[in-house]
């Protein structure tokens, strides 16, 4: 056994968080399709003709990357299809705010699609991009007992409820800055 293996408690419960974290973002963007349109055109990052086409392919990969982080078998495909979907919207995100254009909604989902592009969003993202690799991770040997699975569920409801938590505080920052100016 690898002395630097990571606890498959911590792995399943990094990946199976990722997993609904990337199927409930893909399914806020299909539920809302118009909407998730209209912010990667906002974006200004593809070609007019090319916008219909991804907006319905990137909610796609995001469900299947979510499902296959489920499961062992297709795990490994799961965690290259999530960092591909994580990757391209965090790229996405930190090129426009280099750019100065932050005033759009990131059209990832979270808060009722109310989230700015900002920094802080390029590092909620950076942090579940290392989610993600721990999730990716088969974890050390040790056979998992009852309470593992306990923990794994506990734990993923903890990170799902944090990032949920962190989604709040992305959309809600820009009204907080605007009181303060006030006062």
């Amino acid at each position: 056994m690898d002395a630097l293996a990571l606890d498959p408690v911590l792995a399943r419960t990094c990946g199976a968080a990722l997993a609904v974290i990337l199927l409930l973002g893909a399914w806020q963007k299909l539920r809302d399709l118009a909407v998730f349109e209209a912010s990667v055109e906002l974006y200004r990052l593809l070609p007019e003709r090319m916008v219909p086409l991804f907006a319905r392919l990137f909610p796609l990969a995001e469900a299947v990357a979510g499902a296959a982080l489920l499961f062992e078998a297709s795990r490994s495909a799961g965690f290259v299809l999530g960092l591909a979907v994580l990757g391209a919207a965090t790229l996405a995100v930190a090129i426009n705010v280099a750019r100065g254009h932050t005033d759009i909604d990131c059209g990832c989902g979270g808060a009722e699609g109310h989230t700015r592009l900002s920094w802080a969003l390029v590092a909620r993202n950076t942090v579940l991009l290392t989610l993600l690799t721990l999730g990716a991770q088969p974890g050390s040997e040790r056979a998992l007992v009852w309470i593992d699975y306990l923990s794994v569920a506990g734990g993923t409801l903890m990170l799902i409820t944090l990032y949920a938590a962190a989604n709040q505080l992305l959309a809600n920052h820009p009204n907080l800055a605007q009181l303060r100016s006030r006062s």
